[in-house]
Order: C-alpha cells, then structure tokens, then sequence
C-alpha cells in the first residue's frame, strides 16, 4: 500500500508542476489541427475524419477554457511572487486567441451557432478570469507590456468567434437577408388624386406596366451569353447567384426578377459549367454558416486582424527583448513555442483568406478602374487562376482541391436482408460470444439503434463516385421540366411529382395503368421502398448480354439512384424527416419479411453460399452475384395474381415486399431501354420531389459532412425557378396618367 501511495504522491507531483504547461501545449496543438483539417469536413463525408474533428473541435474549447482555469489556481495559491509566475500570466492571453478558434472552424454543426450567447457568457466569463490574474501579477510583472497587448489580440479573436456565431445563427442570418419593408404606392394618396380628377372631369386612367425584359447590361452581369466558363469565371458567377440563394438556408424566396435572372443563366450552361457554379455557391454556404468569414471579409474585419496580427508581433518583439534571466529555459521555450504558433496561425489564417474563393469574387465584382487597382487585380487574377485551377471535377482525387465528398452512398435492402437472415445452426466461436456480449450490454445501456446504425454503416452502406454521365441526365431531366415551368399551375404541377408526371407526358399510364398505382396511390415512403427492390429485381434479373451504351448507362443510373434514395431514408432519416413519413417501420417490416423468406428457402442458397469457403477471393463477387440474382428470381417466383399482398397482411405489417415484385413483374415487360428509361426518369423525379421538400437546414447541416448529391438537385430546382413551396406570382407595376 505505502509502494502504490509513493506512486500516486509522483504522479501528482509531476501533475502540479507540469498540468498548466501540458494544457498550453495541448490548446495550441487542436488550434493547429483544427485550422489545417477542418476544411477537410466539407470535402469528405468519411466518418471517421469528421469524428476525429468533432473529438478536436470539443478538446480545443475545453483544454483552453481549463488552462485558464489552472493559471487562475496558481496564482492565487502561489507564494512568494516569482518570474515563472509572470510567465503563467503571460500564458493566460493565449488561451483566449485560442478560445477565439481558427478562421476555419468556429460550429461544429448547425445547431451551435444557436448557441452563440452561451459563447458570449464564455467570453465575458475568460476575459474577466485572465483580467483578474493579470491584475494581481501587478506591478511586479516585468511582463505586463506583451500581456496588454496579446490580451488585445485574444480578446479581438474570442470576440470574432461569438460574432461570426451570432450572425450565422439561422434567426439573424434570416434578420440581415430581409429587405426593408416596401409599402408600395401610396394607394390612399392615389385615389384621393383619382378622384379629384374625376370631380373636375379631367381624363385619368391607370396603366399597367409589364414586366421589363432583360437589359443588355444585365446579361452581361450574369454571364447570360458566355461559353464554358473558367474556374475564375465560376467563382465570380457563384457569388452572385450565391447573394441571391443564400435565403433559402431559411426559407427565403429570392425576388421575381432574380429568379427570372438564375433561369437565363442556368439555361445557357451546360451540365458541367452548372455543377461548377452549384459547388462553388454552396462552399459560401458553407462558409457563411460555418466559418468566420463574414466577420473577417470585410474592411472593418480587415482592420481589427490587422491589429490582432500587429498586437501578437509587437508582445513577440517585446518578449524577444527582455532580459530573460530569472526565468526556466523550458518555460521559455514554451513561451517562444506559443509565439510562433500564433503568428503562424494568422498567417496561416491570412494566405486562406487570400487565396479563397471570397477574395476572387471580391476582386472580380470589384467596380473600382484605378490603374492601381486594375494592376493589383490582375496580379491577384492571375494568382487565384494558379490555385483553383483543377483538372476534373468529377474525379478529383486530392482532397486539397475538392469542393465536396464527389461521392455517393449507397444502401440496398436485398443485399442487407441476405447477410442478416438468421443462421441454421448457431455458432458458438469467440467471436460470437464477443458479439453477443456486446450487443447485450449495449441493450442495457440504451445503445442498442446506435450500435445497429453503426454496424449497418460498416457493412452494407457502399460508397461510389459521383459520375457526370448521371449528373448530365439529372440535368437534362429538370432543365427540360423547368421550360414548361412558366407559371405557378405548371410548377406546382411539376414539382410535386413524385413519378406521376413522367408516366402522363410519356405515355406510359396508357401502357399499363399499374405504373401509375404505386406512385399515386403509396405515399413517398412506400413508394421509394417498392421502387427500390423492384429495380434491384429487374437489375439482377436482366440476362441481356449485348447491352447498348445509353442503356447500360440508365440501368446504371437506376441502380445508383435507387440505392442513395434508400441510403437517405434509412441511414440520413433527418434529410428525409418531412417526406419519409413511416418510412423506417415500413422498411424495417420489409426486411422482416424477406429474411423470413430467404430463411425458408435456405436450401438453394446455401449451397451457393458453402461454394464461398471453397473459391478464392477473385471469385467470390461472381458467388454473390449469383446468390443475389437467385434470391431475386425466387421471389419473383411467388404467384402474386391471386391475391394482392395488402388484402392478405391487413394493415398490421406494413412489409411492401411483394407490391415490389408486382411491379418488377410489369416492368419486365417492356424492352430493356424502355424499362430503363422509364425506372431512370421516375427516380429523378423521387429524387427531385424529396429535395424540393427536404427541410432547408437539413440540406445546410449536410455541408459540414461533405455535401450530397440531393442538395445540388435542391439548389438547381431553385436556378430553375421550380421552388413550388414558395413560388410568388410577379405583380406587375402600375402608374396613373392624369390626362391634359
């Protein structure tokens, strides 16, 4: 016992002496993390990398705010007054520059930004703490001069975090986008003029103005007539467009003129060029809601970096002079340690800043024609040129350069239901025991549905490219829709299919009216599940061997699209909350049933799945292939022409299992292309209708977890004029002629 209390008595020794140094260095360490790799959460949606984010984002504020508490201890406990205790004093601004956070990161996730009076709290709170230590290391501290002036500098830093906070909080951020309130004519001046007029006999009438056209200047303003646009030429657009959009993070419509502006603009643009200028506006999204831009891009945030720059060189210089005898070379070395850590975070922060996609639009929007400022803009041009140049937006393989994750994640039930059916003989392995005691103590914990979404993310959520081939057909699919999109009938019309309209306009209700059923007649949730399995049917069961480019290309893209809808029901349920109605019970009822049926028809399986022990590992994808097209073509083996699966399962099971089969049935029956073309234009349309009523900040949320292809779709409906929830018929001006 005396050995272990010996230890324990060490080890707070060595805590005593070095905590308040192990907590600076540590604080320093997440600031810099934080200002290289959370940039990095917009670009990917690995989880793990933003886990590891999160970990740092929440160490960063604690080590800091808990430093500071442990320099107040010392202080106040410390006996006779020393130089190492001035350098405790000096350490204390420091932490606030690192409460104050890199320009890179200042929420974590949405909801923090509502969280910025808590962070004002926080700021008077450590500013009057570090105020406190500083006044009773007076007038013995010899360095009070370069603790003033980093005291500035810290508090400059806390106060552009709790200000970028307040102004991305959603009811600000909604505040600073209202226009001022118009009034209108002054209808009670007008009429007493048009009355008085009348009395005297004097002829008036009132004139209605018609909408005006697009000037010329306007056109050029928004690119109307340009060709392929360069990266410089993207940014330059997308901020424009992004000043006009970035009210729909809440809810905002954009005026009549600027939308019939965005429609012109998107038309002339090909697919590729629209992506572009898509990623660019939702990386100012991004920033706006996530970052300190809006606080440090503008000449009064220019002007207070500045001095915060100024102040931290100015307390480096001073500390740089002073004689340091007196003072441990360690806490020295620490101290030059946090010096040049800071002035290398704002430098840092400053070369961001200047090479970012603000800057290029600031100097491409920029009305000054000064020989100075057209020289300085050419340069800076030619610079900004250099570094966002990019050789593929598709395939950009660096996460440095990319805009978003380019990828797409994918969910597919019969595959999950195939791994999951329970087993003939339970196995008694170590593994399973491990498994089993895991899932029990996670039951007792209340952890169970976060354990299972984990494990089902592990397993069965796949991860694919973004291709531009499907992107090019998205495009085509709503550009061609939003030329019929003229008027407020059309676009409600439009907008709210869900596959209606592509089975009207194509002819294909006529064909078969069973089409037409499971997409009016199902809400979405149970439509998209039904649609879901059907296409994995007709995917799995297409023996064609000589399969055409477009049609392999839209069998492709029904696949793709199939899974990321599910993907979102079932794993993002929050992008999904306002259409997905019962969507997971029906899913999770769906899968009962059809482990319960490949159970019962283990027999067949099994021998293709004892083939997998025997085959090597280049062999096995064939061996799932072929065990997953069996298990499709024995569920499209069950008569399902007697009787209809809802009359035999009441409403108690909500399992869509067999409505799928039907369908697939029926779709079988058209030619291949014509299959495809139709299953590929109904999914847009489920995909399009789940954006177009997908909750504004949840499309937002999604920016800080690398971006999903459903916000791009949300963002270009809007381009296109085909925002039904908020659409506004353009009222059109008026003026009264009072006649000589």
């Amino acid at each position: 016992m005396t050995f272990i209390n010996s230890i324990i008595a060490v080890i707070k020794k060595f805590y005593d002496e070095w905590n308040i140094h192990g907590f600076v260095l540590l604080s320093l360490s997440l600031q810099a993390i934080l200002i290289l790799f959370a940039p990095f959460r917009k670009r990917t949606g690995n989880k793990k990398v933003i886990f590891l984010l999160w970990i740092a984002y929440l160490l960063a504020d604690w080590a800091a705010g808990f430093a500071v508490g442990l320099i107040s201890n010392s202080q106040k406990y410390s006996g006779k007054p020393d130089d190492h205790a001035d350098l405790m004093v000096f350490w204390a601004p420091f932490l606030l520059l690192h409460l104050g956070g890199p320009d890179t990161i200042t929420a974590f996730a949405l909801e923090d930004n509502a969280l910025w009076l808590r962070h004002l709290v926080g700021l008077v709170s450590q500013v009057s703490t570090s105020l406190i230590v500083f006044n009773q290391s007076l007038p013995r501290n010899k360095l009070w001069i370069p603790t003033l002036l980093l005291f500035v500098a810290g508090t400059i830093k806390y106060c552009e975090r709790t200000r970028a906070l307040f102004l991305a909080s959603l009811n600000r951020f909604r505040a600073s986008i209202l226009k001022p309130p118009y009034s209108g004519p002054n209808y009670g001046k007008l009429m007493e003029i048009h009355n008085l007029n009348e009395v005297a006999k004097v002829p008036i009438q009132i004139e209605i103005i018609p909408t005006t056209t697009i000037k010329q200047s306007e056109k050029q303003r928004y690119g109307i007539h340009e060709e392929d646009l360069d990266e410089l030429t993207v940014v330059k657009y997308a901020y424009v467009f992004f000043e006009i959009f970035k009210g729909l993070v809440v809810d905002l419509n954009s005026s009549p003129e600027e939308r019939r502006m965005s429609r012109e603009f998107i038309h002339h643009r090909n697919s590729k060029d629209a992506f572009k200028v898509l990623a660019v506006e939702l990386n100012f999204m991004y920033d706006v809601l996530y970052t300190k831009v809006v606080v440090v891009h503008s000449k009064f945030g220019h002007f207070v970096r500045f001095i915060s720059w100024g102040a931290v060189v100015a307390a480096f210089l001073t500390f740089y002079l002073l004689d340091k005898n007196g003072f441990h070379k360690i806490d020295v070395g620490i101290t030059y340690t946090l010096l040049f850590g800071a002035i290398s975070l704002d430098t840092i922060a400053f070369f961001m800043l200047a090479f970012s996609d603000w800057t290029s639009a600031s100097i491409q929007n920029s009305s000054r024609d000064s020989i100075c400022t057209a020289r300085i803009k050419k340069l800076l041009c030619f610079l900004l040129k250099c570094c966002l140049k990019r050789k593929n937006c598709w395939k950009e393989g660096n996460i440095l350069f990319r805009r978003w994750s380019e990828s797409l994640h994918g969910y597919n039930l019969i595959d999950y239901c195939l791994e999951e059916r329970p087993k003939e003989k339970p196995t008694c392995t170590l593994f399973d025991h491990i498994r089993l005691g895991l899932i029990r103590v996670n039951e007792k914990l209340g952890l169970k549905d976060l354990y299972d979404w984990m494990m089902i993310r592990m397993k069965y959520v796949s991860k694919k490219s973004m291709k531009e081939e499907l992107w090019k057909f998205i495009f085509d699919q709503l550009q061609m829709k939003s030329h019929l999109a003229e008027d407020l009938d059309n676009t409600k019309r439009i907008c709210s299919a869900r596959g209606e309209w592509v089975l009207l306009h194509s002819g294909w209700n006529d064909y078969n009216p069973t089409f037409m059923s499971y997409v009016v007649d199902v809400d979405y949730d149970q439509s998209l599940i039904i649609w879901h399995i059907a296409t994995h049917f007709c995917y799995n069961n297409d023996t064609a061997t000589d399969i055409k480019g477009d049609e392999r290309n839209l069998r492709e893209f029904c696949k793709i699209l199939s899974e990321y809808m599910l993907y979102l029901l079932v794993m993002e349920p929050d992008m999904m909350s306002t259409v997905g109605g019962i969507g997971q019970i029906r899913f999770h009822d769906t899968c009962a049933e059809a482990k319960e049926f490949f159970t019962r028809k283990n027999t067949e399986l099994k021998k293709l799945r004892k083939e997998f022990f025997k085959r090597k590992n280049k062999e096995l994808e064939k061996l799932r292939d072929d065990e997953r097209k069996r298990a499709c073509q024995m569920i499209l083996d069950v008569n399902t022409n007697n009787v209809r699966p809802a009359e035999l399962k009441g409403d108690k099971s909500k399992s869509v299992l067999f409505d799928a089969c039907i369908l697939a049935k029926e779709l079988q029956k058209l030619d291949g292309e014509k299959r495809w073309k139709l299953m590929s234009e109904v999914w847009v349309e489920l995909l399009s209708y789940a954006a177009n009523r997908c909750k504004a900040s949840a499309h937002a949320a999604q920016l800080s977890k690398g971006g999903e292809l459903i916000t791009f779709v949300w963002l270009l409906m809007a381009h296109f004029g085909m925002r039904d929830l908020y659409y506004t018929k353009e009222a059109p001006s008026t003026k009264l002629i009072v006649g000589k």
